[in-house]
């Protein structure tokens, strides 16, 4: 068994990453999941988070959007709406974006009632991609 697979990273802009990793770990649907060359094969979705990947003594991490993973023996197929890349996160603008949805939030009960749940899982959402990104940056050193 290879000590390696290899791993592309898609989103709707075009490819982010492309390289073989000895370790990736995502934010599934129902918890995180840890990939390792061999694992069984497998299709589930991914939800707001941290994508981790490892490779030697290399570890990066980038911050993803919802979509899905494909594992074959082989390979892995990531495919999201967004990924940043380290030098690709703007850290003024995710924190003015944090601000923003806990601001929104706080205005907000969540309770189910039309037009108002839907701005409060918007600004859900916003904040989880904020919290995402601030978090990337950190892990990433910058």
């Amino acid at each position: 068994m290879s000590s390696t697979i290899k791993l592309e990273i898609v989103t709707p802009a075009g490819k982010k990453y492309s390289g073989e990793i000895e370790y990736l770990r995502v934010p599934a649907m129902d918890g995180e999941i840890g990939i390792l060359p061999g694992h069984t094969p497998l299709v589930t979705g991914l939800k707001i988070g941290l994508l981790e990947i490892k490779k030697g003594t290399e570890r990066l991490v980038i911050p993803i959007s919802e979509g899905f993973i494909e594992v074959t023996p082989g390979n892995i197929n990531v495919v999201v709406r967004t990924a940043e890349l380290p030098e690709e996160i703007d850290v003024e603008r995710a924190r003015r974006a944090k601000e923003r949805a806990e601001k929104r939030l706080n205005g907000l009960n969540g309770e189910e009632v039309g037009l108002e749940y839907i701005d409060y899982v918007r600004a859900r959402a916003a904040l989880e991609r904020a919290l995402a990104r601030l978090k990337a940056a950190e892990t990433n050193g910058r």
